[in-house]
């Protein structure tokens, strides 16, 4: 089949991959350049983790880090660096449940335990699971491994490129993986994709790369923490962005980076609480925090990852070459 993908973030280029080494002819249409900061898929690393309190989601991310192995050695570059995840909770009973049906090896750590190891402040209520198979993927050099992927395998990138409408977009299927952009773009062919792109901010940090932290306790927004290599630390509040257009490019927002400076003060002692540097990027949130991808007609929808989707790229690119 001919096949167009309008979005060339992380998942736009993973599928663009799948697809043409399946033997279709497929071209990318992306409004920016490769690798630009006003989308979802900027920067120099995402949190990479098995551990989720859902057992599906659990086997998603084993197929997505078997399929980041793969591309590892198509593209005879590093693109995990794995030293491991704490998720902080009160109750994480049905992660603990989650992980070991999965079989994934993790421990339940005391306060004391993980403040010895990994140097985090926290107090003995707060109850903590530690995953080894766990920490960043390289997200600048993860989508150089796709495009290179995508090159080899005979496919065109066509950056520069905006599309403001599904109708003028040629192939027997249109792979849209627009990220913030695909309602919009979206309900240009009478497709409805009941999501709402979020601005969100993270802040970088001088110190030592940590184990990746991601902090749920109860009534507060979910914090977390990862290695930004060259940088040292970053660190976020998990959905805690404002409703945006995604052709805004807003400053990033002073009150999420004082929020986020404050807590890390209190959990890590051995970084420098005073942020170096602030960005955004967008998230395209639905119910649940689940993804879409479907197809509905020619359209094969793949957005929105409601914020934690970098992780199942691979993966979330298999599958829309599946729903083709």
């Amino acid at each position: 089949m001919n096949v167009s993908v309008v979005g060339a973030g992380v998942m736009g280029l993973a599928a663009a991959r799948a697809i043409a080494q399946r033997g279709h002819d497929v071209t990318v249409y992306e409004q920016f350049d490769l690798k630009h900061t006003r989308g979802s898929s900027h920067g120099t690393s995402r949190i990479f983790r098995l551990s989720y309190p859902d057992e599906d989601w659990v086997r998603l991310a084993r197929r997505a880090y078997e399929l980041w192995r793969d591309l590892e050695r198509e593209s005879g570059t590093q693109l995990l660096v794995l030293h491991g995840l704490l998720d902080a909770q009160l109750e994480p009973d049905g992660l603990l449940a989650a992980l070991a049906a999965a079989d994934v090896p993790h421990e339940e750590l005391t306060a004391a335990q993980a403040g010895e190891r990994f140097g985090v402040a926290y107090g003995e209520t707060v109850r903590l699971v530690f995953t080894p198979e766990a920490g960043i993927s390289l997200a600048d050099a993860a989508l150089d491994a796709f495009e290179n992927g995508i090159r080899a395998a005979g496919a065109q990138i066509r950056t520069g490129t905006r599309v403001n409408s599904l109708a003028d977009v040629p192939g027997d299927r249109v792979v849209v993986t627009a990220g913030g952009w695909a309602p919009s773009l979206l309900e240009t062919a009478g497709v409805e994709l009941d999501a709402r792109p979020t601005r969100e901010t993270v802040a970088y940090y001088t110190g030592d790369p940590i184990p990746s932290v991601i902090e749920k306790l109860k009534g507060q927004l979910d914090f977390l923490a990862l290695a930004a290599p060259g940088v040292g630390v970053k660190a976020g509040l998990h959905h805690s962005g404002k409703p945006t257009d995604p052709d805004d490019d807003p400053e990033p927002d002073a009150d999420v980076v004082s929020r986020v400076s404050d807590w890390v003060a209190q959990r890590f002692p051995r970084v420098d609480p005073t942020p170096l540097l602030a960005e955004t990027c967008i998230y395209t949130n639905v119910e649940d925090d689940r993804f879409v991808c479907e197809r509905r007609g020619r359209y094969v929808i793949g957005s929105a990852c409601s914020g934690h989707g970098f992780k199942f790229a691979p993966a979330v690119g298999e599958i829309l070459a599946d729903e083709l």
